[in-house]
């Protein structure tokens, strides 16, 4: 079913008579809404959305639980190889990327695809699901580890000693991470991403699936990318009232938070042009507080540990 209830950009979905590998809304623990967060972990508009997942998670995340699921189906990952082989496909892709990072603000790198193209991209997945195993905290710190070695520092992340290293970095138990990496469980839980994101009739990434805890009503859907506005008019449609954002906090308190951040999530967090940002987070580096990382498109900060 579609509908333009939240705009042209929703669709709807409902639940109802859908395997127990659907929304599981009775698992939200007291937040009323939960989002299926359905991403490929080497997409690069995926990566431009991390900046609002940030704020969302900031100011709202109180009213909903977030649930990363890899998108897509098996034709299309068995399918990657065919499509991605040959100079002229590489450098069709390392465009796009460079494309993206221009439009997102979130550096990616494109240089990757003449120097050491992927071509098995389901590995970078399962080895998600590897990483969850060990709890969602370590999985979506992973995920963003994986992410920053990928996108900025150019590294093949279906190679499995980069995995293996992006698991060290994350703080990962290495050695169970390398024994999931080629688990039945891993590769199971990865299947199951991708049963739901058929049943959901996801076809573009990423895409996001708001539901609330009325497992009647339908889901809310929402493919690409929009102004935060956008996402916070969904959720006040799902609540069925207009939720109360938390304070925002210092620059320095979400540095220690986050560690690595883009100059574009500073901006995007705080409502600042990146110019704006940039300059704020100048005035950190001074105190000692971050240092800066610079990137083929934008920037990076690294808080200073003491």
């Amino acid at each position: 079913m579609t509908s333009n209830v939240t705009g042209s950009y929703c669709d709807s979905y409902s639940p109802n008579g859908q395997s127990d590998t659907a929304c599981s809304v009775t698992s939200q623990k007291g937040k009323p809404i939960e989002i299926y967060s359905f991403i490929d972990p080497l997409c690069p508009d995926c990566w431009g959305l991390e900046p609002i997942i940030k704020k969302l998670h900031l100011e709202y995340g109180h009213t909903f639980r977030l649930r990363h699921l890899v998108g897509g189906n098996i034709q299309t990952f068995n399918s990657f190889k065919r499509k991605n082989k040959g100079i002229k496909t590489h450098a069709d892709v390392a465009e796009r990327w460079e494309r993206t990072a221009t439009r997102s603000g979130m550096s990616c790198d494109g240089d990757l695809w003449y120097e050491d193209p992927m071509d098995t991209p389901y590995i970078a997945s399962i080895a998600i699901k590897a990483a969850e195993l060990q709890g969602k905290l370590p999985g979506y710190r992973f995920l963003r580890k994986m992410r920053e070695q990928l996108f900025i520092q150019k590294q093949n992340m279906t190679k499995e000693e980069n995995l293996i290293q992006a698991a060290k970095e994350t703080g990962l138990d290495v050695h169970e991470f390398h024994k999931d990496l080629h688990s039945k469980a891993a590769v199971k839980a990865f299947q199951c991403d991708l049963k739901i994101s058929t049943e959901m009739d996801v076809s573009e990434l990423p895409t996001l699936v708001f539901f609330n805890e009325n497992i009647e009503e339908e889901g809310l859907k929402i493919t690409g990318l929009y102004d935060y506005d956008v996402y916070v008019r969904i959720l006040t449609e799902m609540l069925n009232t207009e939720p109360v954002p938390e304070p925002l906090p210092s620059l320095e308190e979400f540095m220690s938070r986050y560690q690595f951040v883009a100059t574009k999530e500073v901006a995007v967090v705080y409502d600042l042009s990146c110019d704006d940002a940039d300059a704020a987070m100048k005035k950190l580096a001074l105190k000692q507080k971050v240092e800066k990382v610079p990137a083929k498109h934008g920037s990076f900060w690294r808080a200073v540990k003491a």
